[in-house]
């Protein structure tokens, strides 16, 4: 069990990952998937432009001019995996602005590189890849009503059980119990290819 919650933590998507899904969301044309972008990002944008030392007002002022900047150009952010980048490099850009207006100085890239999210090492994301096709072949063995549960249930912080129900074709107080069910037989489908132990 303890294994299978190491697990867990290893699937949970970055940052980076959660704001390209978010984008290409939006972009669809889910209006809603912006405010999630908009979530995820904004922590991240506060800690490069207050690297720049620039005070509260003026750092807010430079974010919402970032978020501005990106809605009037998003069109040409052809990856979605480059989404965080782009803000985080508009947002150092405008903050680099903002400083040379005033006599600040920004905080040396060692210390920024610190406050943000780690690159995993080629070693740590093979291990990962590795673990994450052994589970997903695992996954495959299932039966279909399994493998879209646990699709859902895995990708989704908060499913809507009825619209799963729905789409399952089951009763809304039976999904946690087939659930139950079906990670029993994910586990033992596990047991060996070696994810869990």
């Amino acid at each position: 069990m303890h294994a299978m919650a190491d697990q867990s933590q290893r699937l949970e998507p970055s940052p980076w990952d959660l704001a390209a899904a978010a984008f290409l969301t939006w972009r669809g044309g889910d209006r809603a998937a912006l405010d999630e972008l908009v979530r995820v990002m904004t922590p991240i944008l506060w800690q490069v432009v207050r690297s720049y030392r620039l005070d509260a007002d003026v750092a807010a002022d430079t974010i919402q001019a970032t978020w501005l900047a990106f809605v009037r150009s998003h069109e040409s952010i052809a990856d979605p995996q480059a989404v965080g980048k782009w803000l985080t490099t508009s947002a150092r850009r405008l903050a680099a602005r903002a400083s040379a207006r005033g006599s600040t100085d920004p905080v040396e890239d060692e210390v920024l590189h610190r406050q943000l999210p780690a690159q995993r090492s080629a070693e740590s994301t093979a291990i990962s890849n590795d673990e994450n096709a052994r589970l997903w072949r695992a996954v495959l063995t299932l039966d279909e009503r399994c493998q879209r549960l646990l699709r859902v249930v895995a990708f989704e912080q908060r499913p809507d059980y009825e619209r799963l129900a729905d789409d399952l074709g089951m009763p809304v107080g039976s999904i946690g119990p087939t659930r139950g069910r079906c990670l029993a037989k994910l586990r033992r489908a596990l047991e060996p290819e070696g994810v869990i132990s």
